[in-house]
């Protein structure tokens, strides 16, 4: 069956058409780091590690970039408010300079890797930071200045979306219900939608950039549209975010993208819905938010709430309560048990439920239907090795490491710790400490063999 996905820009499903034959190229917005990762955010990002997956399963090489948000974020979508690093220093007792900046958006960004890892979260090829490509963000806006499509105000360089004949097209915004902003004030914006490209430095603030207007950094939104034509070149193939992102950012992507190069930014436009808790949208400004590490201190694996998120489409909203994370851990240690069960003799993929469950994923990653297929192949009367695997098969998909449940159950301590750290060590592709762990495990008497992007361990 061929794959399907949603399109937002058509708002239709579509049959996917990559532009490179057997290449994909995915660009996906990433953390904002002036705080830790909530859970509503992380489904984004399960989601778009369904459809790299998906791609891969589906023979398709992938180029993945993600960018880190480490500076621009303003506090409001209009442009107005703080800076949210700015913010954060202030909250976190820090100085406000780059460099306090930068160690801040580290430490976040670590944290969000090691959330990732966690959830059993591919990393994307290139991982790319705000701050780091503020040269970019300069020579887009210089573009967009030569073409015509940009006024200055006393507070930045905006963006004039009534030049731009596609804007609303993504989140087919009723341009006509939306009132001008009438310049009484020198600093106002000439047209609601307007948004800012670069914003300058008040008064007294030692944090920004020279730019050729003034001291200042980029605004959110041309961050994303020149990490990714660099990286991706223009058009791309798929872009992916959170629903959230759909009516102003991606909106505000697409027209300077566009704007500037004259051809589409993407081809395809991916959203996943809300995480609701208690009625609404789970939000860091609000104070309505539970983190990943919530979730580990009350016992539960992060696997689990990845289970948890399968289990609704991602274009449904998905109400998270204690209860229905309890209901995923239960399924998800029923696999496990279940996998342990079938032993170790590994047989042949089934055709059947491999068809069946192809047509599930293909179907715009209906998750749901394909959990629903991998639990009609555990009560099946297909012999234990070939079970075991097709499910292992389905798993490169789902990512829920069930190869972990063919380990042993006992270990010491120390081993499996030195085993976890190797781990990590190996998804950060730090190979020389790598090595140097593998070679302390052996000392202990042990050996550790790396499966996919797991590991097994085996006494020697």
């Amino acid at each position: 069956m061929a794959l399907r996905l949603y399109n937002s820009l058509t708002s239709k499903k579509e049959t996917f058409k990559p532009i490179e034959k057997n290449e994909v190229k995915v660009y996906t917005c990433g953390p904002t780091v002036y705080d830790n990762t909530h859970i509503g955010n992380l489904r984004a990002f399960i989601f778009a590690d369904i459809l790299k997956r998906v791609l891969e399963y589906n023979m398709y090489d992938i180029k993945h970039v993600m960018n880190i948000t480490d500076v621009g974020h303003l506090t409001s979508d209009a442009d107005k408010g703080e800076d949210k690093m700015t913010k954060a220093l202030k909250r976190e007792g820090k100085p406000i300079t780059l460099i306090a900046m930068k160690e801040l958006g580290e430490f976040y960004t670590q944290k969000f890797k090691e959330d990732i890892f966690d959830l059993d979260i591919m990393p994307a090829n290139f991982i790319t930071k705000a701050s780091e490509h503020i040269e970019e963000n300069i020579n887009l806006i210089k573009i967009l200045k030569e073409k015509g499509y940009t006024y200055d105000t006393n507070d930045g360089i905006y963006f004039d979306t009534s030049k731009f004949k596609g804007y609303g097209k993504l989140g087919k915004i009723n341009l006509k219900g939306l009132k001008k902003g009438a310049r009484v004030d020198p600093k106002e914006k000439k047209n609601l939608t307007d948004f800012a490209l670069w914003k300058f430095s008040t008064r007294g603030e030692s944090i920004g950039w020279d730019s050729p207007w003034g001291k200042g950094f980029p605004g959110w939104h041309i961050e994303c549209s020149s990490m990714a034509t660099k990286y991706l070149g223009q058009p791309f193939d798929i872009h992916t975010g959170g629903i959230d992102l759909m009516p102003t950012h991606h909106q505000n992507e697409i027209a300077q993208s566009e704007a500037a190069y004259d051809k589409p930014l993407a081809n395809y436009w991916l959203h996943s819905e809300f995480l609701i808790l208690n009625k609404n949208k789970m939000a860091k400004s609000k104070g309505t938010f539970i983190t990943l590490n919530d979730i580990k201190e009350k016992g539960f694996s992060p696997l689990a709430y990845r289970l948890l998120t399968l289990g609704t489409h991602y274009r449904k909203p998905l109400n998270f309560s204690w209860e229905a994370l309890q209901g995923a851990q239960n399924t998800f240690e029923h696999f496990l048990n279940h996998v342990r069960s079938l032993g170790l003799g590994i047989g042949k993929i089934n055709k059947k439920y491999k068809s069946k469950f192809i047509k599930n994923i293909n179907d715009d990653l209906d998750m749901p239907l394909a959990i629903a297929t991998t639990h009609e192949l555990l009560k099946s009367s297909l012999k234990n090795e070939d079970k075991l695997a097709t499910i292992l098969d389905f798993d490169k998909v789902l990512g829920l490491k069930l190869e972990i449940a063919l380990f042993p159950n006992e270990f010491p301590k120390e081993v499996v710790e030195l085993a976890k750290e190797r781990q990590d060590a190996r998804f950060y592709e730090d190979w020389k400490k790598a090595d140097k762990l593998r070679e302390k495990i052996r000392k202990l008497g042990y050996e550790v063999e790396d499966i996919e992007k797991s590991y097994r361990l085996i006494r020697k």
